[in-house]
């Protein structure tokens, strides 16, 4: 499982879900947007978000982007998405794909150590990170924080946003105000 606000899905997200399929032996990767963000950071709506991240991992045959959390409803917790997911794929190992910059992060998650046991981590490098990867990667330094300020402040975003999602973005004209998923 890969999760994320995909508030927007960036190039590195794209990247990462490639080298995780194409570097190591999973045999399918689930992408899953956050519905309802814990900290209740503001973000694009759920739907929009869906919809630019099918767009973002289209190509990526062994990817499939799940609505799991909006069915669920409430604050996103990876560990109640990996239950939910493990209730629905009994037979399936899971395996949690994050950016080494997360686990810094990691004491601020929900029963970390119950989302481990559950769904051990398969650890992408990010730059200016150094936490101790799994995978002898290092994803670009783009963040969606970052292509969220570009959109704001009318800067390009090509090359570090999927095509398809800058059209997506343009079309429904997100991400103009601080206000639309600051």
């Amino acid at each position: 499982m890969f999760g994320g606000s995909f508030n927007p899905p960036h190039v590195a997200h794209v990247f990462a879900a490639s080298w995780v399929l194409s570097a190591t032996r999973v045999q399918s990767l689930i992408v899953v947007p956050t519905f309802q963000h814990p900290f209740h950071k503001a973000m694009a709506p759920f739907e929009q978000r869906l919809a630019m991240t099918e767009r973002a991992f289209a190509d990526l045959k062994r990817v499939t982007v799940s609505r799991v959390e909006a069915e669920l409803g409430g604050d996103s917790y990876t560990l109640r998405t990996l239950e939910e997911l493990q209730k629905r794929m009994p037979d399936v190992g899971l395996r949690l794909v994050v950016g080494e910059d997360l686990l810094a992060e990691s004491s601020r998650w929900h029963a970390f150590d119950r989302v481990i046991a559950l769904a051990p981590l398969l650890v992408l490098g990010r730059e200016g990170h150094r936490a101790g990867a799994d995978l002898a990667v290092t994803l670009p330094e783009v963040s969606s924080t970052e292509v969220r300020r570009r959109l704001h402040s009318n800067e390009p975003v090509e090359g570090i946003v999927p095509a398809s999602v800058m059209d997506y973005i343009a079309e429904h004209r997100l991400y103009r105000t601080e206000e639309e998923g600051a």
